[in-house]
């Protein structure tokens, strides 16, 4: 999956707070926060929308999932394995 970058996506700046020892450790070892938060929360939204979508397919997948167990794999009887 390909992002844009900075350099092409208006940024809006906002503020976080972390507990002390954590802010402290990062700013020690070098971590970028803004890089750190923005892959972490583009994980967190990304999953959500996995989630969502698992929710909302939910009656579609069940189906298909009771004709497999009760019908087989389509074509299942051309496996080579």
């Amino acid at each position: 999956m390909q992002h844009t970058t900075a350099d092409t996506v208006p940024r809006r700046a906002t503020n976080i707070s972390l507990p002390q020892d954590v802010y402290k450790d990062a700013k020690e070892l070098g971590i970028n926060f803004s890089q750190t938060c923005e892959r972490a929360i583009r994980q967190a939204v990304q999953l959500e929308k996995y989630r969502q979508w698992a929710i909302k397919h939910a009656d579609c997948i069940q189906a298909y999932n009771d004709m497999i167990e009760r019908d087989g794999l389509p074509l299942g009887q051309y496996r080579t394995f």
